[in-house]
């Protein structure tokens, strides 16, 4: 058995020299003759040769050696470090949501001014002067955050900007493309060090997330997330991620973000900005999520023009109004229907693409959203189609899909197309809406798998039946979705 504390240093050694670049061969002797351990002198001194080290060289590490786990008298307990303490923790993902317009980016702008200039915190917290990394993909840098930093009292020589990476030429001019996570955060980390940033700040976070993550997907969500944790962690700088709120109304306010919950599950805190219902000009500053502490106080600032043009931040003070209270305010003047929540919650659920029924149910239920008759009259209003995918002819199987309503080209053979007259046989016009007769939909191809035994797969396509063959007998889609 290998000594664990061998096989650690052993492994140490190997990624120090792996993340370098450097290709890693591992020798791994087998016990001497004995039953003792034995090296290489030992090994050639029992006259075996340079080749008989052959068979035990292992390209890297071998796996079954590895060590699993990290046991926790390894582990030294520290206490949570913070930017701002109970809202922002050093080293860790932070969320703030809000609507657009409502003084999101301004109140960031404001706490990273202090930060870089070592000002008292909008609690009248004190923090020691640090480095800031702003990435931001909706503010110009000249007309909007400069003046906004100015009027704040920043330090400007501690924050350095950061949105594009170059990315090659085009026609002997030099391109640069935005920043994608989590494929760039090795500029991010550069732009840490280069100021001694304790606080980045992503806003949005949607712009910045690489194309191949869909946000709306948690596993998505958290594989692109979880390096820029490991970033925060590894740097000790505070990550301050910004999204927009959806358009739902009520209900928990951890699933009122933007794009999947698993974007706030990954943050240690959360936090919103709201309009407080009593006062149209004022914001309330509310904390959601507080995994590392007790949750703070609600604050409220204003947004106040200033002699450059620019607008700046004015705190006020505490408020009784939590996250769920603003967010369960009426919206514009108007109280949304359970209906249009749960509308806007389906459309987000389906807009990638087809579900099955069962997915969509359980991540309406995680949305607050009644996966019986709510989301079913969701389901109509939208035009929402079932279908069932499976093996043909056996009963039961397979599983039923939901999907957005397509636009189709409905032209099939033998009939024609509505003249612009409207004169036509109308036993042989097709129309999308118009013609509700159930016997000139066209069913969509069905598609099986036949003969599954290993990695062999025999696709099987199902002929539509004709027009003018008795359609099969069928079951009802909502019935049969009550079972699911």
């Amino acid at each position: 058995m290998t000594n664990p504390k061998v096989q650690a240093a052993l492994e140490g050694l190997v990624g120090f020299l792996e993340v370098r670049g450097a290709s890693v061969q591992v020798l791994y002797l087998p016990d001497a003759p004995g039953g003792g351990k034995q090296g290489v002198d030992d090994f050639l001194a029992s006259g075996k040769t340079l080749e008989d080290l052959k068979p035990f060289v292992h390209d890297g590490l071998r796996e079954e050696l590895l060590l699993a786990g990290t046991l926790l008298s390894e582990v030294k307990p520290e206490r949570v470090e913070w930017l701002w303490p109970g809202r922002i923790p050093l080293g860790k993902l932070t969320v703030l949501d809000g609507d657009p317009g409502l003084g999101k980016s301004a109140a960031t702008l404001d706490i990273a001014a202090r930060l870089s200039a070592g000002l008292e915190l909008p609690d009248g917290e004190r923090c020691e002067p640090a480095g800031v990394v702003l990435l931001s993909a909706e503010d110009g840098l000249a007309d909007t955050i400069r003046p906004r930093l100015d009027a704040a009292g920043a330090d400007p020589e501690r924050v350095v900007a950061l949105s594009t990476v170059p990315d090659g030429t085009s026609g002997g001019i030099k391109v640069e493309r935005m920043i994608s996570i989590p494929e760039d955060l090795p500029a991010v980390e550069r732009a840490i060090r280069r100021v001694g940033a304790a606080l980045v700040v992503i806003d949005p976070i949607m712009a910045f997330l690489s194309p191949d993550t869909n946000s709306h997907k948690d596993q998505d969500v958290r594989r692109a997330l979880a390096p820029l944790a490991a970033l925060a962690e590894r740097t000790g700088a505070a990550v301050l991620i910004v999204r927009h709120l959806n358009k739902a109304a009520g209900g928990n306010p951890l699933y009122r973000g933007g794009g999947s919950i698993g974007i706030v599950g990954a943050a240690r805190s959360g936090l919103l900005v709201a309009k407080d219902p009593q006062d149209e000009d004022r914001r309330v500053l509310a904390p959601q999520k507080s995994n590392l502490a007790a949750p703070p106080q609600s604050l409220t600032f204003r947004l106040q023009g200033t002699e450059n043009g620019t607008l700046r931040v004015e705190w006020g003070g505490v408020s009784e109004l939590t996250a769920a209270t603003l967010l369960s305010a009426p919206l514009d003047g108007e109280e949304r229907s359970d209906r249009d929540n749960a509308v806007e919650v389906l459309r987000t659920i389906l807009e990638d693409g087809p579900a099955t029924a069962k997915q969509v149910q359980n991540e309406a239920r995680e949305a607050g959203v009644n996966p019986g008759s709510t989301l079913n009259r969701a389901k109509k209003e939208l035009g929402v189609e079932s279908y069932r995918e499976g093996e043909a002819g056996k009963r039961g199987g397979g599983s039923w899909y939901w999907r957005l309503p397509a636009i189709k080209v409905v032209n099939p053979h033998g009939w024609q197309p509505k003249s612009e007259s409207g004169v036509g046989d109308p036993d042989k016009t097709a129309y999308l809406k118009d013609k509700p007769d159930p016997s000139l939909t066209l069913p969509a191809p069905l598609l099986t798998v036949d003969n599954v035994n290993g990695d062999n797969l025999n696709p099987v396509a199902v002929d539509e039946p004709s027009r003018h063959e008795p359609a099969a007998p069928h079951r009802d889609p909502e019935a049969w979705e009550e079972t699911f």
